[in-house]
């Protein structure tokens, strides 16, 4: 039946449409999102690690650290510190985004905090990926920062949407 009111029905349509959709639209519409994300990312990644290879202190905090845990040298505490801090800024927005977006029809657009818990801690895994990929793709591939940054994203998005889509925006029965 076709409501009084044409667009009423071409917008329950299109609803319908956007709910039912592939995988790969999903996929499509979260590597677009991962864009605005990378920007913010990748930003944020260039500002802190130039701030943070600045700082005395940060470098003697590092050193401090790489002391006491016997976990690699300054240098990739350098890398890793301005990775934690810009993946910290990128995720909550990440997680807004596809829940109104990608995931739209799993959330009903409502930002709930277990979901969010849940895809912080997704996004976790998906920092480790990032994280141990950009260290070996720059002190082991002896990529440049810039371009092995570039390849940790890529690791991480295909962590990322697999975790999102199977884990944390999953739909979930009714009854």
């Amino acid at each position: 039946m076709i409501p009084a009111r044409p667009y009423d029905w071409a917008r329950a349509k299109l609803v319908e449409a956007w709910r039912g959709r592939a995988l790969s639209v999903k996929a499509v519409a979260f590597a677009l999102i991962g864009v605005v994300n990378t920007a913010v990312d990748y930003s944020v990644f260039l500002l802190a690690r130039s701030v943070l290879e600045g700082s005395a202190a940060a470098l003697s905090a590092f050193g401090a650290v790489v002391a006491w845990c016997h976990c690699g040298n300054t240098d990739t505490m350098a890398l890793v510190a301005p990775n934690i801090v810009s993946w910290s800024v990128a995720v909550t927005g990440s997680y807004i985004m596809n829940s109104s977006i990608t995931f739209a029809a799993e959330t009903g657009r409502k930002l709930r905090w277990g979901d969010y818990a849940t895809f912080v801690v997704s996004g976790l895994v998906g920092l480790f990926a990032n994280t141990a990929t950009l260290v070996i793709a720059a002190q082991i591939l002896m990529l440049p920062v810039w371009l092995a940054k570039a390849v940790a994203i890529f690791a991480s998005f295909v962590v990322n949407f697999s975790l999102s889509h199977f884990v944390v925006f999953r739909t979930r029965s009714s009854g």
